[in-house]
Parts: structure tokens; sequence; C-alpha cells
């Protein structure tokens, strides 16, 4: 082990299916998230999966909000439905937790604080789907928490490219290191 990864945790944010299936078309944009999870496994940096999922009934979704009050109960977006299950190409294993959300940030009603807390973590390494959905709120909100912050640029994806482009290059970087997948595990190593 070493010591100065102790405090860290990898978050996979959003990588399930019903996710998964609009922005990757292709499989190999989910090689980098792969690349991740097995590095973070590697060097027992935990790995912390975080999904969007609302109770039967869909109590949490608020009719006022723009982009959740779509999700109808026809939509198949309850913790059980096969769209809120962490994609197959990042499985977490019995020992890493999935975290459920209930809006865009991974803070947003989950257990991530308590999880982080109760681990000491206080550096995150950020992945998702989209970009300018869960990365950003999520990155954000961590900054604001005073936790140290990097973003996996090609472990993130966005239906949008150049959202994407300006997000990774000129607004994250204020608060997060930005690196690929790749130069991360280079660090590791």
């Amino acid at each position: 082990m070493h010591n100065h990864h102790d405090k860290a945790a990898l978050l996979i944010m959003d990588v399930q299916n019903g996710i998964v299936s609009r922005f990757a078309e292709a499989r190999k944009v989910l090689l980098p998230f792969q690349k991740a999870v097995e590095a973070a496994r590697r060097h027992s940096i935990p790995v912390i999966f975080v999904r969007v999922a609302f109770s039967e009934g869909y109590p949490e979704i608020n009719p006022q909000n723009k982009s959740f009050s779509v999700i109808s109960k026809s939509s198949g977006m309850t913790v059980s439905d096969i769209a809120t299950q962490i994609h197959e190409s990042v499985q977490p294993e019995p020992n890493e937790p999935v975290v459920t959300k209930f809006r865009v940030s991974a803070f947003a009603g989950s257990n991530l604080e308590v999880i982080l807390r109760s681990h000491q973590i206080d550096t995150l390494i950020l992945s998702g789907i989209a970009t300018s959905g869960v990365v950003l709120s999520t990155l954000r909100e961590a900054a604001d928490k005073d936790y140290t912050l990097k973003v996996l640029s090609d472990a993130c994806l966005d239906a949008d490219p150049e959202v994407h482009r300006v997000l990774t290059e000129k607004v994250f970087p204020r608060q997060a290191d930005v690196l690929t997948v790749d130069a991360w595990i280079d660090a590791l190593n």
C-alpha cells in the first residue's frame, strides 16, 4: 500500500444500463472506465459506483424538476429496474458500494458522504456519464466540500463533444487535476 493513495477513492458515476445505452453505441468508449476500475483495484484504491434510481412509485420526483419530471411511472427507473443496474463492463465486486442518488450530483440524497467519511477519504477521482451532468455537479459540490479532486477526462462521456471539451479544458482545471486514465495509472505505478 502506498500511503499517499490511502485516502483516495474512484467514483464511477451513472455507468448504468439505461444511461450507457444512450451514450455508448461503441463499446470501445467504455474501455477507459474499465481500465480505471482495474487499476484502482490493483492499487487497493476503493471503487464506489454511483447510479440514479428512484423508489417504487417515484416519490422522490418533483413535477417542477425540468429534467427529472419526464421520468414517468412507465420509464423503468426504479431501484430494481434493469436501466438502473451498473453496466456489465464495470461490474461491481461484492465489497464495492453502489450508491443510489436521486438528482444529478452524486451527493444528492445518497449515502456517499457517509461512506467517504467512514473511510476517511479526502481525494475523489471522478469519472462518469455525462461530463455536463453528474461529473460537473459532483465536482462542484465536492470542491465546495474541500475534497481534493482528479477528473479522468477520457472516462467521462458527453453527448456534446464541445461541452465536454470546454468543461475538461477550461472549467474543471480550476478545481481539479484533469488527466487521462493512462496518465493517472502512470502516476500510480
